[in-house]
C-alpha cells in the first residue's frame, strides 16, 4: 500500500476480497507501518475472525517477493509505481499469478 491514502485503499481492497469469501494480506508502506495494523484491529473488533486479515510489515520489495511467489498466494493486487507495479507483474506472471 502507499504511504498516502493507505487506509482507504486498504479498505476498496478488503471490501472486495471479504466479499468474495477471500483472506486478504496486506503490506503496508514502511513509512506509515501501524495504519493497517489498527485496520485489522478494527476488523477483528467487530467480528472478522483471526487469519482473514493479514498484515505483514517489513521491506518492500523482499515482502512482496516472498509474498508473490508463495504457493499458497492465488492472485496479487499492487497500488504504488509504475516502475515498482512492473516488477510486481513480471514476478507474479511468472509464478502464474493473476
Amino acid at each position: 500500500m502507499p504511504w498516502n491514502f493507505s487506509i482507504m485503499i486498504a479498505i476498496w481492497k478488503l471490501a472486495a476480497a471479504l466479499v468474495c469469501g477471500c483472506t486478504i494480506v496486506l503490506k503496508p508502506s514502511e513509512y506509515t507501518p501501524l495504519t493497517l495494523l489498527r485496520v485489522a484491529e478494527l476488523a477483528k473488533a467487530v467480528g472478522i475472525p483471526d487469519g482473514v486479515i493479514n498484515v505483514v510489515n517489513g521491506a518492500g520489495g523482499e515482502i512482496a517477493q516472498r509474498l508473490i511467489t508463495h504457493p499458497a498466494c492465488a492472485k496479487v493486487s499492487f497500488t504504488g509505481s509504475v516502475a515498482t507495479g512492473e516488477k510486481v507483474q513480471q514476478s507474479a506472471s511468472a509464478s502464474g499469478k493473476r
